[in-house]
């Protein structure tokens, strides 16, 4: 894969992100064909790219979905939310699928201090890139701030945590999904680097060892429960369900 950068006054960052991502810099697209998957680093940021299909991260895009009269009504933020939480600081929550982060910047938003973790390196630089931009808009910044990307596996790290996070998320990537008339063109992109998991009881082993108060499990409307365990409870909406594991130390001890 390449990394097109034309901009020579990026070409040091292009550089950084290509060693890590472990691809290849260019400054010129002719060296890229039709029908190759690139990324390009341009003034508007990070981005993944494909003929003329084109995915850039921007949180700026959820600004809708933040005002108090909305944000209240999410049925993520609904799923998340603890009853009786009494820290001295912000809940902590740990995205361990983070993706493209648009889940963890909606409860960020919401009060919760976000870990996210992403594996991909590649996903991983485009949520980067997403979030430094967001920094930049005074509107979300604050929001922004609330969110730590940590790149690598949250299997490995939720098994090394005890107590760290308060709520952890797993949206692992569903197979069916990946057929979905829903899904966005720009987002059939990102599929072609994430695999859907197949390390489900890993990962909900994981969440598990780490006890937090609750676990939120994001599936679709009708899809099975992770790793066929029945939650405490569920909320439902037209394509996605959130499975609710409360019980998480009882879980832990079986």
């Amino acid at each position: 894969m390449y990394l097109l950068c034309e901009n020579k006054e990026n070409i040091d960052r292009a550089g950084s992100l290509a060693e890590r991502m472990k691809v290849d810099v260019t400054d010129s697209v002719s060296r890229i064909g039709e029908a190759e998957l690139y990324l390009e680093l341009g003034e508007e940021g990070l981005a993944l790219k494909q003929g003329n299909l084109a995915m850039r991260g921007d949180l700026s895009e959820l600004i809708p979905r933040i005002k108090k009269s909305k944000l209240d009504s999410e049925m993520l933020v609904k799923a998340a939310k603890l009853k009786n939480y009494s820290g001295s600081g912000l809940p902590v929550l740990l995205d361990a699928t983070a993706g493209m982060g648009e889940d963890s910047f909606i409860l960020a938003a919401a009060g919760f201090k976000v870990i996210l973790y992403e594996y991909d390196v590649i996903i991983a630089s485009l949520l980067e890139d997403a979030l430094l931009r967001a920094s930049q808009i005074a509107e979300i910044a604050h929001i922004a701030a609330r969110m730590e990307l940590r790149i690598g596996d949250s299997i490995a790290a939720m098994n090394d945590m005890e107590g760290e996070a308060n709520v952890i998320l797993l949206d692992p990537m569903f197979p069916a999904r990946t057929k979905s008339a829903m899904v966005k063109k720009k987002f059939q992109l990102l599929q072609q680097l994430e695999k859907p998991c197949s390390d489900e009881k890993d990962l909900l082993s994981a969440a598990i060892h780490a006890t937090p108060e609750k676990i939120v499990i994001k599936r679709p409307a009708k899809g099975p429960y992770l790793a066929g365990m029945k939650p405490d409870y569920s909320m439902d909406g037209k394509a996605i369900r959130y499975d609710c594991i409360i019980n998480v130390a009882a879980r832990k001890n079986k």
